[in-house]
């Protein structure tokens, strides 16, 4: 179950089945470098007893970042603060895997006011987002390189593995989906040509780290868009990465303008989902049937019964948890004890047409602002963490909005002069 050790086709072996997904820190330095904060909180999650902790967004190029406080790793300027942090993490007897990633569109006009992506197709949410200009092969030989060059600094700090982000929206998921990819060349069109660009940064990767280093990739089971990557798509995508060498698939869903990794939660989640807990254990399960390599589903996980049910009947093969990490980060262990069998789901607690500021599905702006104020509420828990103090349940969603605002516009201003 849940306790049991899983061997990656790699031949690496992790202790267990529960893993803490990845989930933005926004903790660097205004040199994008990692901090003490990243030690303190990943020390901390460690020693909760999880097998595996999956950092946020490591960027692969300081042009473009998801938000500002990114770590960022081009070369090995801050290859020592990445060395404390592997170090720290291992003190707690966890691995710590990178994702590496690069945003495309999904880059605020506070970092860069002309993002790359595939195409020219704007993301248009609340101005945040410049038009993006279509990427040359000159740029795509240059990002393959450095998804490459990344993962083989963090091997060199002492990470334990890579975890390539293919979903969400972010540019090897905007390669993959129509809406974003217009492109005419060898890179678009086709679905085949839509993925080129993602096997050959697992190739690089790979090439990179050797082969016997894990190497995962998280990827949309569909972007819940009408036009966008489909439930077919992916499964063919998966197909294709059955040869690409890869040794632990992660299933999500949705972009920024459909934020189903964010939704599980939502009282409009349909019913079969909440009676398996997990939001994409019904993709997972088909998925299940096509990929070779080992499957992990992340999102709506909730009681320990669940969980092993779902590893029992082969319909994932590890869990992925994120948020109930800010509120409990010694969740694993209580997990494997079965001194806990029902995590809070606190995010209920927090959406704001529950009596914040009206309807949370009233308009697309009010469906923003709610899901900016969540993930402001935990990245208050994370900040927290970070310096060492318990998180607050008690904090107020308002205050969470602004600050998260607030800290990610001093966050951009002090880089900009650094």
């Amino acid at each position: 179950m849940i306790s049991q050790p899983l061997t990656l086709p790699c031949g690496h072996t992790i202790k267990n089945r529960l893993i803490k997904a990845a989930m933005t820190e926004g903790l660097a330095d205004k040199r994008d470098d990692a901090t003490i904060g990243h030690q303190t909180l990943y020390k901390t999650w460690s020693e909760g007893g999880a097998a595996v902790l999956i950092t946020g967004n490591i960027m692969v190029d300081r042009r473009y970042l998801e938000r500002a406080g990114n770590v960022v790793v081009e070369d090995e300027s801050g290859l020592a603060q990445l060395k404390a942090w592997a170090k720290a993490t291992h003190q707690g007897n966890s691995e710590l895997w990178a994702q590496i990633s690069h945003p495309g569109r999904q880059c605020p006009r506070l970092v860069n006011t002309q993002p790359l992506s595939a195409s020219d197709v704007q993301l248009n949410m609340i101005a945040n987002f410049g038009k993006p200009k279509p990427a040359s092969r000159e740029d795509l030989q240059d990002i393959i390189q450095r998804f490459g060059n990344t993962a083989r600094i963090l091997k060199q700090a002492g990470f334990d593995g890579v975890q390539i982000h293919s979903a969400h929206g972010y540019l090897l998921s905007q390669f993959l989906s129509p809406i974003t990819n217009k492109r005419q060349d060898e890179y678009g069109g086709s679905l085949e040509n839509r993925a080129h660009l993602l096997l050959q940064v697992i190739a690089s990767v790979r090439q990179a780290v050797g082969d016997d280093f894990p190497i995962s990739v998280k990827l949309n089971s569909s972007d819940f868009q009408k036009g966008g990557f489909s439930e077919e798509e992916c499964l063919q995508v998966v197909d294709w990465l059955n040869e690409a060498r890869i040794d632990l698939l992660e299933i999500s869903g949705g972009t920024y303008e459909q934020l189903e990794f964010l939704q599980q939660s939502a009282e409009e989640t349909r019913a079969s989902s909440l009676k398996r807990e997990a939001y994409f254990l019904s993709y997972a399960e088909k998925i299940k049937q096509v990929a070779k390599m080992p499957v992990m589903v992340t999102g709506g996980f909730r009681t320990l019964q669940g969980m092993n049910d779902a590893i029992s009947a082969q319909h994932t093969d590890v869990i992925g948890l994120a948020r109930p990490f800010c509120l409990a980060p010694d969740l694993p262990k209580q997990l494997i004890s079965q001194d806990l069998a029902l995590l809070d789901d606190q995010a209920k607690h927090l959406v704001l047409g529950k009596g914040y500021w009206g309807p949370a599905s009233s308009s697309k702006s009010m469906q923003a602002l709610n899901n900016q104020a969540q993930a402001g509420w935990y990245y208050h828990q994370i900040e927290r963490l970070a310096k060492g103090q318990n998180s607050n349940e008690k904090y107020s969603v308002r205050k969470a909005l602004f600050a998260h605002l607030s800290n990610d516009f001093k966050r951009a201003i002090k880089r900009k002069f650094a």
